[in-house]
């Protein structure tokens, strides 16, 4: 359709937008820098958000789909310096002119802040800002030592403001570069000065300024000097909103550099009163414990004199029943009374004795008298069994049999030869008769019965002794 035509030929909205959609997707992709201003998003449902970014002359409405919106790596927020990579696209709706993203960075001062909370999600999550990690400072520091320019008035307020609160308070002072990027390492070895001088406590501190002013205090070596620093560090840098990361590791952080001062010297005044209440406090405590203790003492006074009263009457009761005891108000009566059980008991004595004889003398003269006549029928029969033992004995007796010609031999060891097989030629014997003993020596040796002779060739064996 020419231009001429499509004058004088009216067109339905639709078509309208779809020509002007044409138009605009021939535009080439262009890279934006803007400022983010009414951010909304991402939407609960979709996941898209939507902003306009502006500048000075102009603004323009911005679309970022949920993909895309996923890559960023940081939050988009209203007042955040972007660089946006994408094309213009007219939606079909509503005829609305809007820029697509299809790349989102951060810019200038955004750019910043986004790799200060990246640095600063790392350090948390390796507990540099953990509240257990970080150190008590004591209420009343009498030694400080403040690490900040020299240069600057920040160091004069905060001495006046310690001279002002606490005059007690010793100052020192480590200077340091606080601004731009050779600011890092001097801070950190001012830190490691200062805290070889063993104050009480770190005041590091700087006055207002810029993000960027103040980004030296976002360093990483910073910020590991601050957690590793063996004495406690406060801070104080830049305004009330400013907060940096080296505020989020320090043991305690403050809104100023005077806020700082204050946060670690208490001002005399309240301390000059502190300690007038406590004063009383303890002089109340002292009485107050010092009378629940005399209490307890009458108290405990009152029960060892009500105890020892008790065992005072019943020792003097055990003493008074001791001294009525006969044994001792009459030390002789035990002697009387033993005597007089001992008269008693020899007349009892008396009186029995000629009774008792009386009667063993008459139960001997009974049992006497049945001995009598129970003698000669119990002696009759033992004799007759003696007599038969004996005669039994008698011939069972190896005297008996060597009174009648036997004789007992017995080798040099004493043990008696029962076989002359036992014995050899040269051998020494005992021989024992039926009335006295011989010595004797073998010559020789027959070992045939008694009574038979002995073969031809061996009489000449029949034992000799000599």
């Amino acid at each position: 359709m020419s231009a001429e035509s499509s004058e004088r030929a009216p067109l339905s909205v639709s078509d309208a937008v779809a020509l002007a959609k044409g138009a605009v997707s021939a535009w080439p992709r262009l890279v934006v820098t803007g400022e983010v201003s009414g951010f909304r998003g991402p939407n609960a449902r979709s996941g898209h958000c939507y902003f306009d970014v502006k500048d000075d002359g102009a603004s323009m409405s911005v679309i970022v789909w949920r993909g895309t919106a996923a890559k960023m790596g940081f939050e988009l927020r209203d007042g955040l310096t972007v660089q946006l990579t994408g094309k213009f696209d007219v939606y079909q709706a509503s005829g609305r002119l809007s820029f697509v993203a299809s790349a989102v960075e951060a810019a200038g001062e955004g750019l910043l802040r986004q790799q200060v909370a990246e640095l600063a999600r790392a350090l948390e999550r390796e507990g540099l800002m953990a509240p257990e990690r970080k150190r008590r400072i004591p209420a009343f520091c009498s030694r400080v030592c403040v690490v900040t320019s020299l240069s600057g008035s920040v160091i004069d307020d905060v001495k006046r403001t310690l001279a002002r609160r606490n005059p007690l308070v010793e100052v020192d002072v480590v200077g340091c570069s606080v601004q731009g990027a050779a600011a890092p390492p001097t801070i950190v070895r001012a830190l490691r000065v200062a805290a070889a001088a063993r104050p009480d406590a770190i005041l590091l501190v700087r006055g207002g300024g810029s993000f960027e002013d103040l980004m030296c205090f976002n360093d990483e070596s910073v910020a590991r000097a601050i957690a590793s620093c063996p004495v406690p560090v406060v801070t104080g840098i830049g305004h009330e909103p400013d907060t940096s990361i080296a505020d989020m590791v320090a043991d305690r952080r403050a809104s100023t550099p005077t806020a700082a001062a204050e946060s670690v010297a208490p001002a005399i005044d309240d301390v000059e009163r502190q300690m007038l209440q406590r004063q009383v406090r303890l002089g109340r405590a002292m009485s107050a414990a010092l009378e629940v203790r005399r209490q307890r003492a009458d108290a405990a006074a009152r029960l060892m004199a009500r105890a020892v009263e008790a065992d005072l009457a019943r020792r003097g009761v055990a003493l008074e029943a001791l001294g009525s005891r006969r044994c001792l108000t009459d030390p002789f009566a035990p002697v009387r009374d033993r005597l007089s059980d001992l008269n008693q008991t020899e007349e009892r004595l008396a009186e029995a004795l000629p009774r008792s004889v009386a009667r063993r003398r008459d139960e001997l003269a009974v049992r006497a008298s049945r001995l009598a006549s129970l003698g000669p029928r119990l002696v009759r029969p033992a004799e007759t069994t003696l007599a038969r033992l004996a005669a039994s004995l008698d011939a069972l007796s190896p005297l008996s049999v060597l009174a009648r010609g036997y004789a007992i031999a017995r080798d040099a060891g004493g043990r008696v030869v029962k076989d002359a097989r036992e014995l050899a030629v040269g051998d020494e014997l005992s021989v024992l008769l039926g009335t006295g003993s011989v010595s004797a020596c073998v010559t020789d040796i027959s070992t045939g019965s008694m009574g038979a002779s002995a073969p031809e060739g061996k009489r000449h064996g029949r034992e000799r002794v000599s």
